[in-house]
């Protein structure tokens, strides 16, 4: 990935092409997961430690508001125009909706994780709480390197 540039058409071309890849924030090479949904907790390429990244609820919000909502509109006005029986949402309705929904979960983590490192998000009023915690988990990893 070329240097960092503080621009933000770079930061967000950045963004996607790390986050909808999978691929780490950092060097653009490693990749970001290590199953499904699941972040490996570094970089197998640059060692960036994903511990920083919290998307929590936000793959599923984001899924549902993009996919699901505008889905769910179209099977209600096939429903109100066709009154098709109800098997026909059965076989396209129902799995367009699971489909539509669960396979942009790992691009939209990944979106998430690389706006999170990109931007230095974190929650608004915890730097000193999360400096504490990583200087305690750095510390503790060095202790049990010299034993």
């Amino acid at each position: 990935m070329t240097p960092y540039d503080p621009s933000s058409e770079a930061k967000f071309a950045r963004i996607l092409k790390s986050g909808w890849k999978g691929l780490c924030p950092l060097c653009g090479r490693g990749k970001m997961f290590r199953k499904w949904l699941k972040l490996n907790d570094r970089c197998p390429s640059c060692g960036l430690d994903y511990s920083f990244a919290a998307p929590d609820d936000g793959p599923a919000f984001f899924s549902l508001c993009i996919v699901a909502f505008p889905l769910t509109f179209i099977a209600v006005w096939i429903q109100a125009a066709f009154e098709p029986p109800f098997w026909v949402h059965l076989v396209s309705s129902l799995p367009l909706l699971v489909l539509g929904c669960i396979f942009p979960l790992q691009p939209i983590k990944g979106w998430l994780v690389a706006s999170q490192y990109v931007n230095d998000a974190q929650e608004a009023g915890t730097g000193k709480l999360w400096a504490q915690l990583n200087a305690r988990a750095r510390r503790s990893e060095v202790e049990a390197s010299d034993e």
